[in-house]
């Protein structure tokens, strides 16, 4: 298995120790939660179900019973429990049957499908967890990819399951250095470069990149992926924010209009662009698509809590607004021209700032600053009549009394600064500190695929210089 070292570790306290274990296991959809739990769990697994999507009651009732079969190697097929107290009594009793000492595990698979509103589910769970389970040597995983119905419904329920989870696993998806290995145990050979650019497409989502090709391009790879009529992203947006939320065509408007602005938008111009109706039910939606993993909210540089702004960073949405979406649903689209134009170039350089966002532990590292506490902002001040204005795409605040003003910039070579840049950052170095007043001394750092060549317009202003390859570090 690559990676997953902490979640490996957590399962193995949890079927070692000497006591009744309930863990949840969340995550987005693709992301590897069920491979996990089966890979560890390969022999030792004594029942196991997967909810089934759009199930009414009885179905998976009798999806219950068809997997207590299978478990029980029965080919008599039991009476199909008339609710889910009956069915999870049914499921004590074959408990209690097996002989043998070691640990018993449950894994209920897609818990969000099985338990919706009306079927009583979490009911006859609850009965089975504190009546039984709770009392016994057993481990039950539950495990689903709605994020946020888990937090809310499971791991911060207020009724039986109450402070009843003794472990949880937020599964993420693959880093570059995941990513790079995963292809590596399959025999792919890409380059870093390469893998930078399938990342951006579909981030580190295993089921997704399971689907490259050896002997290909990334773009070769983009193409039959994303752009072929068959290929498994061209249609998967939808089913991805189905599988996930209720009324997802709501969830969708606000990805959509977030994918409009690479700066982030305030709750009040996504509610203006959406036309959503404000109240609880939508600071419910951005609230469930940060905790999914979809959107990242943040409070830009010198600002107030409350111009917290939001973007969307899940980098699978962003490529497929962008570039997929508009095509006829008949129609290939065709990557190898579109990568080439200036649209794409501009796309790029925010897709890779957005990639170092999600590695920005690795950049400390780079900086050696690992374990220095740090806070990540972008800042931006628009310019008056008194002062010009800057676009800072990545600060760290750090706690050694400076700050880091990083430059990302995404190119295919080495990058050789030019007068025109080399001003550009010292206006900005020079807006910050007129704009914050901040006594801090402030690092010009530059973020960028490969090295900088040294000229006389870098030499003496840019402090620290961090290239793809620290992306890709342990």
């Amino acid at each position: 298995m690559i990676g997953r070292e902490k979640e490996i570790a957590i399962l193995h306290k949890a079927y070692t120790s000497d006591k009744p274990e309930l863990i949840a296991v969340i995550g987005r959809r693709r992301v590897g939660k069920t491979f996990l739990i089966r890979q560890f769990f390969e022999k030792k697994m004594d029942f196991e179900m997967t909810g089934l999507k759009d199930g009414n009651k009885e179905q998976q009732l009798r999806n219950f019973i068809y997997s207590l079969r299978d478990a029980q190697k029965s080919h008599e097929l039991p009476d199909v429990p008339k609710d889910w107290l009956a069915a999870f009594y049914e499921l004590k009793n074959h408990l209690e049957s097996l002989k043998s000492k070691k640990k018993k595990v449950v894994f209920i698979d897609e818990l969000p499908w099985v338990a919706t509103a009306k079927s009583d589910f979490l009911t006859g769970f609850s009965y089975f967890w504190n009546s039984y389970a709770s009392k016994n040597n057993i481990v039950v995983v539950i495990c689903g990819s709605a994020t946020a119905w888990m937090i809310q419904k499971i791991i911060n329920n207020k009724g039986g399951l109450h402070n009843r989870v003794t472990r949880r696993i937020l599964l993420q998806p693959f880093t570059l250095a995941e990513t790079e290995a995963y292809f590596k145990s399959r025999k792919i050979r890409l380059d870093r470069y390469q893998l930078l650019l399938l990342y951006m497409t579909m981030g580190g989502i295993p089921h997704y990149l399971d689907q490259v090709e050896g002997g290909k391009s990334a773009v070769q790879n983009i193409d039959d992926i994303c752009f072929h009529p068959q290929g498994l992203l061209r249609s998967e947006f939808d089913n991805l924010y189905s599988s996930l939320f209720l009324n997802p065509e709501r969830y969708e408007l606000i990805v959509n209009v977030l994918s409009s602005t690479w700066l982030g938008m305030s709750r009040a111009d996504i509610l203006a662009k959406s036309k959503l109706k404000d109240g609880g039910g939508f600071t419910r939606m951005l609230k469930e698509l940060e905790q999914s993993g979809f959107i990242t909210s943040y409070t830009p540089f010198g600002k107030k809590k409350k111009n917290r702004l939001y973007r969307l960073t899940d980098n699978y949405s962003l490529f497929y607004l962008k570039y997929i979406r508009d095509i006829p649903p008949d129609e290939s689209g065709n990557w190898k021209e579109l990568s080439q134009t200036q649209s794409w170039k501009s796309w790029s350089a925010y897709a890779f700032e957005n990639i170092c966002l999600q590695h920005i532990d690795n950049i400390k590292k780079a900086l050696s600053i690992g374990g220095m506490h740090t806070r990540h902002r972008s800042f931006l001040v628009k310019a008056t009549d008194t002062h010009k204005g800057a676009q800072i795409d990545l600060l760290i605040d750090r706690n050694d009394n400076t700050i880091s003003l990083c430059e990302v910039k995404f190119y295919n070579d080495e990058w050789a600064l030019t007068k025109e840049e080399a001003d550009k950052l010292r206006q900005k170095r020079r807006v910050l500190q007129e704009a914050t007043k901040t006594k801090k001394q402030i690092f010009l750092v530059l973020i960028s695929t490969f090295n900088l060549t040294p000229n006389q317009h870098s030499i003496g202003l840019i402090d620290n210089v961090i290239n793809m390859n620290d992306l890709f570090v342990l």
